[in-house]
């Protein structure tokens, strides 16, 4: 009876340790690997039992699918997830298959927490966001529910995040994927337009204004006869010849007041040039 009960035991452990096609049986190989150093024994037995466990990792990389990455790309990037494990395995502490499906998946995850998104976001955010979605698809995939969009709220006491997190993780599920800028954005209208129409162009305006602020000190720090004379000469459009006809002084006095007023304000408003304009000397 009891050494019944000792074959079930080890038939159960074997099961479990092997309970997929994809496991081949390694022990063998692992604690052969563990007796040797580095050198080309090493790595041909590294090599022997990737190999044999390769179709468990390409079972892990098709969980992956369908996330906007190719298959093809996944299974290399489980392969080097398996190579990682094969290297780092020690057999004393418990089956391989129980340390490299972790290991494998942890890769994954990292490939598309760091090579997939198209706007680069923390990863306590990243992470957020897979609380987010996870928590929304099982409000929506409840039984009974009513079918609405789940609430701020009602998103974080599922996931248990205030709902500030909440809507962090949200905004940031619009970081995986960018939108070409001729994307349509309407179809409303017979022409449509796309994201690039939408898009707003330097407004020249801004420079006038930050020019105005700029040379109001200097202004202010002219004789009232020059400030007179600007205003004349740029805000009532007066010809110099009429302006020494006003103030009763020659036109080619005018001339030259203007240009020095002109000067001082433009030295006023940038230090780091000259009356005429030109950079200053260090």
């Amino acid at each position: 009876m009891l050494t019944d009960l000792t074959e079930y035991s080890e038939r159960r452990r074997a099961a479990n340790r092997h309970s997929h096609s994809d496991a081949p049986d390694t022990a063998v190989e692992f604690a052969r690997l563990a007796s040797l150093g580095s050198g080309p024994e090493r790595e041909a037995l590294c090599a022997e039992i990737v190999e044999a466990w390769l179709p468990m990792a390409h079972r892990i990389a098709g969980r992956f699918r369908n996330k906007g990455e190719s298959l093809e790309d996944l299974q290399q990037v489980a392969a080097m997830g398996l190579v990682k494990a094969v290297n780092r395995y020690e057999p004393g502490r418990g089956a391989f298959e129980s340390y490299a499906v972790p290991t494998i998946t942890g890769e994954l995850r990292r490939h598309f927490r760091d090579r997939m998104w198209d706007v680069r976001v923390p990863r306590r955010v990243q992470e957020l966001r897979n609380k987010v979605r996870a928590a929304r698809r099982e409000l929506l995939d409840q039984p009974g529910g009513s079918g609405h969009e789940p609430t701020l709220a009602e998103i974080g006491r599922q996931a248990g995040l205030t709902e500030a997190e909440v809507r962090d993780g949200m905004e940031a599920m619009e970081g995986y994927s960018a939108l070409s800028l001729d994307a349509e954005v309407s179809s409303a209208e017979p022409d449509g337009f796309s994201l690039a129409d939408t898009l707003g162009a330097p407004d020249p305006a801004y420079d006038h204004v930050n020019d105005r602020e700029a040379a109001k000190a200097g202004l202010r720090r002219l004789p009232e006869r020059e400030r007179t004379i600007l205003y004349l000469r740029y805000f009532e459009d007066m010809t110099q010849s009429r302006i020494a006809e006003e103030l009763g002084i020659s036109q080619m006095h005018v001339s030259r007041l203007i240009s020095r007023s002109c000067a001082r304000v433009r030295a006023e408003a940038d230090p780091g040039h000259d009356d005429a304009g030109q950079p200053k000397a260090a």
